[in-house]
C-alpha cells in the first residue's frame, strides 16, 4: 500500500512540477520520477528480504537506479544525447 501511495504522490508532484516546463525538462522529471518509484520498490523489497546479502544487493540496485536516472535526466536537460541505459 505504501508503494501505491508514494507512486500516486510522485505522479501528482511530477504533474504539478511540469507546469510551464520545457519538453526536455518534463521528460527529465518523468525519468527521475519513474526511477524514484522503481528505487522505492527495490528498497521495500530489501526491507522485506530474508537475508543480508539480498538486502544489500537490492539497496545497491536502488542507488544505481537513482544515479543512472539523474545522469540521464541531466543529459536530456543539457541537450546531450542520452547514454545507453539498458535496464532503466
Amino acid at each position: 500500500m505504501r508503494i501505491l501511495t508514494m507512486g500516486a504522490m510522485a505522479a501528482g508532484l511530477a504533474a504539478l512540477a511540469a507546469c510551464g516546463d520545457s519538453p526536455a525538462e518534463e521528460k527529465a522529471e518523468n525519468i527521475e520520477a519513474a526511477a524514484e518509484n522503481r528505487a522505492d520498490m527495490l528498497e521495500e523489497q530489501a526491507y522485506n528480504a530474508t537475508n543480508e546479502v539480498v538486502e544489500e544487493r537490492l539497496e545497491n540496485k536502488a542507488e544505481t537506479v537513482r544515479e543512472t536516472a539523474d545522469e540521464k535526466a541531466d543529459a536530456i536537460e543539457e541537450g546531450e544525447p542520452p547514454a545507453n541505459t539498458a535496464g532503466m
